[in-house]
């Protein structure tokens, strides 16, 4: 099953009024951002989750990440595409492009950014972002209208107020191309949840390390921002639907084996002898495929 993370019109804006099933689902990290619909769509199950929930009533920091990525993890989600907007830290990363995300810099502070508490699990990140899905990703990038960069490193800040200057030129020193203020911790969950996971970063402005046009009112200048985003999203639900035609088309792009998905062979350092059945049944989604090991 394909798990789609991004805006409330992202389902509209992706399959029209397919309208599919809304799920609730109740987690040990409390309840989602919103309802799962699920929907099927040229034979693929596809579960879509509101981030910031129905209406826009969550800022980054309150996202229930560990909720929603467990959520999708019962309902038998294998692979998630996320979409969010970002600044640019680059010239050359114009707004209304996209960007194929394939570092990050972790700059929250405020996110539980793991489920596991009482179990010592420390998953790899090297690579923060699932290689297949993002070739998969590239493989379909002239389906979009726009140019989609084909690599860039998200700085994931807080929030939610954005950067000083000072700030944002320290973020393109360090190397930084987008920020933004959501990919982190749901990389991570992802992958702890031995969830395959690729962002499509939507560049809406440029940061402000770039002084914006004086002539602009502040008005005028949101106004542009907004328009960049619908854009952006544009562009991006683009780029979707033909990763997800192709992969309808071709199943085995999701069935080679992806180390995404077997992320805690090695991970888990508590001693099997310690995880006790209490422990062991409140995890039981995350680590099913661990503990049925030999």
């Amino acid at each position: 099953m394909i798990g789609l993370i991004g805006g409330t019109g992202l389902g509209e804006a992706l399959f029209g009024e397919n309208a599919g099933r809304e799920v609730n689902i109740d987690t040990p990290y409390g309840h989602p951002s919103s309802s799962v619909r699920v929907i099927n769509w040229h034979g693929l199950d596809i579960a879509l989750l509101a981030r910031h929930g129905e209406g826009h009533v969550y800022n980054p920091t309150q996202v229930p990440y560990r909720a929603n990525v467990y959520a999708l993890k019962a309902l038998g989600v294998t692979h998630i595409l996320a979409s969010g907007a970002v600044g640019s830290l680059r010239e050359h990363i114009h707004p209304r492009q996209l960007v194929i995300v394939d570092q990050i810099i972790d700059k929250t502070t405020r996110r539980p950014s793991t489920f596991f508490e009482g179990l010592a699990v420390h998953v790899e990140m090297a690579e923060p972002y699932c290689q297949r899905l993002r070739h998969l990703l590239l493989s379909v990038a002239s389906k979009s209208a726009t140019k989609v960069h084909e690599r860039g490193t998200y700085v994931c800040m807080e929030g939610p107020a954005f950067s000083t200057m000072a700030e944002s030129n320290m973020h393109r020193a360090w190397g930084g191309d987008v920020i933004g203020m959501t990919t982190m911790p749901e990389a991570k969950l992802a992958r702890e949840a031995e969830i395959c996971y690729a962002a499509i970063a939507l560049p809406t402005d440029y940061d402000c390390w770039k002084p914006h046009d004086p002539d602009l009112t502040r008005q005028a200048l949101l106004d542009e921002i907004i328009g960049h985003l619908k854009a952006a999203t544009g562009n991006a639900v683009a780029l979707m639907k033909a990763a997800i035609e192709a992969i309808a088309a071709n199943r085995s792009l999701l069935e080679a084996p992806c180390t995404c998905r077997t992320s805690l062979d090695l991970a888990v350092w508590s001693a099997r002898n310690k995880i006790t059945p209490e422990t062991a049944r409140h995890y039981s989604v995350l680590l099913r495929r661990y503990l049925s090991r030999k």
